[in-house]
Order: C-alpha cells, then structure tokens, then sequence
C-alpha cells in the first residue's frame, strides 16, 4: 500500500526555519573558515574545528526542523537515537575534513573541488542516515536519478560556497557565501525528500498504542532536545565571533602573520629615488657632524 506523504504539513513555515536554521550555521562556519586563514598555525585548528562544528550543528539542526513538518497520512512516526546522533557526528567528521583541507590549502583548485565534494558528501550522508534513523511501519524505497541530483546539488553549491569564503572580502561575500550553502542543504534536502517513496505495510489490526509497533521517541518529544544542544553551540559560535575584532569583516586579528596579502597594505617609509634633485648636494648627517667636526679643531 503506498502511503500518502506530506512534507509541508504545516506550509511554509518549516522551509523557511529551516533554511534560516542552515543559513545561521553555515555563515558562523563559513567565517570561521574565512578567519583562520589569518590566524597563527596554533589559532588555524581551532577555528576550523569550530567552523566545522557550527556547519554541522547547522546542517543537523535544519534536517529536524525541516522533518517536523514531515507526515505520512497512514501511520506515526518515531525516530531511533543512536542513528538520529550518528548522522551529526558524521555531518561534522566529513564537513571538518572538507574545511580543513581548504582551510589549509587555501583557495587552489582542487582544494576547493575535493573540499566541496567531501562537505557535500557529508550533507547528504547526515541527510540519508536521518532518514534511515525514521521508524514507522513502512518500507521506504528511493528513485535514484532524484538520489544523485541531491548529493550533486550539494557538492555543487558547498564548492561555491567554500570558494565565496576563502576568495572574496567583505560582509555581503559572507552573506552570499552563508545564503550559497543554506541553498544547498535545503536544496539537497527536499530534493532528497522528492526521492522518497513509502511503501505501507500495516499489521491487519492496529492496537490502541501504536507505540508496541513502532519502537522509538516520538518527534514531539524529541525535537525539543535535539534543538537545545545545536541551537545554544551556534548561539556561543556567534558570542565567540562577535567578540573577535576581524572575525565579521575578515581581517586579520593579533595574530598577523608576516608575509600575508595584506602587508602590502602597510604605510612604507618613502624613499627618494636617486636622481631627486632635492636630494642632490646633501650629505648624510653623521657626514655633515664628522666636517664640521675636522674644521674646528684643524
């Protein structure tokens, strides 16, 4: 029996939590990936581990709040935990080793191409492990050409994205590159979501608690903790930025390192070329004290 699915049960107000939810994560990451390209060697790993951190919280955070509006007409849902916490631990392992290896390379080609691909890859992989975390009595079956749009849209944009923040300055690059990546979590999500077929396979006669069949926390009581965690890390994310002077607009900190873009951005001491004619006929100081030196006491 095909079930009928709903994924705007409440209209439009999930996509759009949803997608504020991943655009938030992934400007605090994305600046964070920006700011440790002018930290110091010691600095540079905890910005990206907090970039990574704040893109996964991000991801994850908008996964669940995009499900809540998620329904099969025919049968409840409930989640299972360990696969429900395994998809952000996998969501920020994969997005960290896609940040890192911009976040050290810089903005070569293929740092950005094998960055992007792996933080795309680690999006929908936290997509498709959430999915399969979804307990009900049914049978979930994918069409795949809708599978692999997914994960392309979000290797695609995450490339661009992470290009945005290593490559471009300023605040609206940030935003750009911050709205860039929420397009692609949304993006891949409810492309992912099209994809989804859900076979029924209902017991002949229902008991009165469906929580015999379906094992599992229901949505309405575990949304609510799921949300706590990620939502107060991205709100500390945001305090740690706020308080960092180049953080907002991608300058570098006390932690300048020389040698940088921006040294050539330094006030240098002018220097007359040598065939001023105001430089002509004069004598360097010490030269003129050591003359008139020898003519007072000759």
């Amino acid at each position: 029996m095909q079930g009928t699915v709903d994924g705007f049960t409440y209209g439009l107000v999930t996509p759009v939590a949803a997608f504020l939810m991943a655009a938030l994560g992934a400007a605090l990451g994305l600046r964070c990936t920006t700011r440790s390209l002018h930290a110091t060697r010691s600095c540079r790993v905890g910005w990206l581990a907090l970039g990574s951190l704040s893109i996964g919280s991000g991801v994850w955070t908008m996964h669940f709040v995009a499900m809540t509006g998620f329904t099969v007409q025919e049968t409840p849902i409930s989640y299972d935990k360990p696969l429900t916490f395994a998809g952000l631990a996998v969501a920020v392992v994969m997005i960290g080793i896609g940040i890192f290896i911009v976040g050290y390379r810089g903005a070569t080609r293929m740092a950005l191409i094998t960055g992007g691909a792996i933080t795309g890859l680690g999006i929908a992989s936290m997509h498709y492990l959430g999915m399969a975390g979804m307990r009900m009595a049914a049978q979930f079956a994918y069409d795949t050409p809708l599978v692999v749009l997914s994960v392309l849209i979000a290797g695609c944009a995450a490339t661009g994205a992470l290009w945005a923040a290593v490559t471009l300055r300023g605040a609206l690059s940030g935003l750009g590159a911050s709205i860039l990546m929420a397009v692609a979590v949304t993006g891949m999500h409810y492309t992912g979501m099209a994809a989804l077929d859900v076979h029924l396979h209902l017991p002949p006669t229902l008991p009165s608690d469906l929580s015999a069949v379906l094992p599992g926390d229901r949505p309405a009581e575990m949304i609510g903790p799921m949300l706590v965690g990620p939502g107060c890390f991205l709100l500390l994310a945001a305090v740690v930025l706020l308080f960092d002077p180049g953080a907002v607009t991608g300058e570098s900190g006390p932690g300048h390192r020389p040698g940088d873009h921006r040294d050539h951005l330094v006030p240098q001491p002018r220097r007359r070329p040598r065939n001023d004619p105001h430089a002509r006929g004069r004598r360097p100081r010490s030269a003129a004290r050591e003359g008139a030196g020898r003519a007072r006491y000759r």
